[in-house]
């Protein structure tokens, strides 16, 4: 028996199993596909999904093999207008990554498995579930591949396998929303001769009708979008895409060369009322599907997987089930209200609204929280600038040795983090008994006076940490492994022992001293 099967090795799932073997779990990720994805289909990188791929560790290659957004310009006759989608923001000390990071799809799917297999795991692609079925203490599921069909026996079971998910159909769970079967758009990934790669092309036409052309960063290749007309039949080689080309942009001095992928696409928008079903659950696509507009899509999958992995590495080693509840609990309306903005986009879009292609803080995606969601429910514990259920932004303190140190460094990896700032707050974090099980307890001491009792001492001389979260008084905040504040705790850190008694195994239970 293995612990977790991962059905679906794009990036949502890829994401999940690198998460799940880092915790020391023995999982199988499979793939029915032949090979890895090879279009650029989900370009977008948001700033919280950059995060969340510095601690999964595949970040790196993320930025090795993407770039910054160019600027559009909008084709109108013999004119050409100037128009940034999105405002360009600096670093700065809490956001390391400010950016929209432009990457293509199948670049962001081999960082991920790469970063799988030096973890020593393996997307196993030609390799299709069939079928399943649960039992009380396991999923057994029936898998054809190279070698012929196999049963595999895990403790749960994650669909992560697009929007034709077969994991979601064989649970009976509906997929509410709609496909607008007249509106398609041919995409196609090809090198372009006498097009200027400074700019994201877009030619509006009548009818919400347009054709765009977007450089894709470390290559000669364009991603062309061609919005067809509910009639029109998709020109289907290189010579008949160009001369559709040049007949919507009216220049002739356009020709495509090296086509590497092509895909009709359909705006679907739906999503699911349910993330789970007894042992298995459902992310990404599988979940919720989106129009391309505001780059939401795979960002959203990415945070599923990360929402989700510690969860289940956490009730496999012996937390409370309903820890896996609150899974469905907090990402289901952070997918509605997501799907809801880039639908609103796309619309935008086919009406011609300029306002549809600007990119604002919420697409970024640094405020989506968890407040009021099952594990910072009854708080009332804040800080000047901080809730139960925010992301811990990230600041730059001092080490024991004077040297630089980023947050983001500390919090980086599978385990808790108890950042305690004053000498006071130390006192209650020594108290807290952490289970032996599960993911571990980084206990942090900031500016908490001589020689406290901590895994890491640090000090904030600049006054970033103090200014960023918010704190003037001693207190405790629990930090999540997906980086989002567990607990606050003041006093005697009752909340501390509350929030971790949530999410530890119960044969250990973190009490106060």
């Amino acid at each position: 028996m293995i612990e977790v099967l991962v059905v679906g090795g794009g990036p949502t799932g890829t994401a999940l199993a690198v998460d799940l073997v880092r915790r020391g779990l023995n999982v199988r990720i499979v793939d029915k596909a032949a090979h890895g994805f090879e279009g650029s289909r989900a370009k977008g990188v948001q700033p919280r999904s950059l995060e969340v791929l510095y601690d999964l560790g595949a970040l790196d290659d993320i930025l090795a093999g993407g770039g910054e957004y160019p600027p559009l310009g909008i084709h109108l006759g013999p004119l050409t207008i100037p128009w940034r989608m999105q405002q360009l923001h600096e670093v700065t000390t809490d956001v390391p990554y400010s950016n929209t990071w432009m990457i293509p799809q199948h670049r962001t799917d081999a960082a991920l498995r790469a970063r799988l297999q030096r973890l020593g795991g393996a997307v196993e692609f030609g390799c299709e579930l069939v079928g399943f079925e649960q039992h009380t203490d396991a999923v057994v599921a029936t898998v054809m591949g190279e070698a012929g069909q196999q049963e595999i026996t895990c403790r749960y079971l994650v669909g992560a396998d697009g929007g034709s998910s077969a994991v979601r159909r064989a649970l009976g769970i509906g997929f509410l929303g709609s496909t607008d079967e007249d509106d398609r758009m041919l995409i196609v990934d090809a090198s372009v001769e006498g097009l200027s790669r400074h700019r994201w092309h877009m030619w509006p036409g009548a009818g919400g009708r347009f054709i765009g052309a977007c450089p894709l960063p470390n290559s000669d290749q364009f991603q062309w979008m061609i919005r067809l007309r509910p009639d029109e039949e998709p020109p289907l080689d290189g010579d008949a895409i160009t001369d559709r080309i040049r007949e919507l942009t009216r220049d002739k001095r356009i020709r495509l060369s090296g086509i590497s992928w092509t895909s009709v696409f359909r705006p679907n928008i739906r999503m699911v009322d349910r993330y789970r079903s007894g042992r298995v659950f459902l992310a990404g696509d599988a979940a919720h599907v989106h129009t391309p507009a505001g780059a939401q899509g795979l960002n959203t999958g990415l945070q599923d997987a990360y929402n989700l992995g510690w969860k289940l590495g956490q009730v496999l080693a012996g937390a409370p089930d309903e820890l896996l509840d609150t899974y469905e609990a907090e990402r289901l309306p952070i997918a509605a209200r997501v799907l809801g903005l880039s639908t609103k986009k796309y619309q935008g879009m086919s009406k011609l609204d300029p306002s549809s292609l600007k990119r604002g803080t919420e697409e970024r995606q640094l405020r989506l929280n968890y407040r009021g969601g099952p594990l910072a429910a009854s708080t009332t514990e804040r800080t000047a600038t901080l809730s139960v259920g925010d992301r811990a932004p990230d600041t730059k303190l001092l080490d024991a040795a004077g040297g630089p140190l980023r947050l983001f460094e500390i919090l980086a990896g599978p385990h808790f983090t108890a950042l305690a700032y004053g000498s006071e707050a130390m006192t209650g974090l020594e108290g807290l008994r952490w289970p032996t099980s599960g993911a571990s307890l980084r206990r942090v001491a900031i500016d908490a006076g001589a020689d406290p009792t901590a895994d890491i001492v640090l000090a904030d001389i600049a006054g970033g940490f103090r200014e960023i979260y918010g704190v003037s008084t001693p207190v405790v905040l629990l930090v999540r492994p997906d980086g989002y504040v567990g607990a606050i705790a003041t006093g005697d850190c009752a909340e501390l022992a509350q929030a971790a008694a949530q999410v530890s195994a119960p044969a250990i239970e973190p009490v106060l001293e």
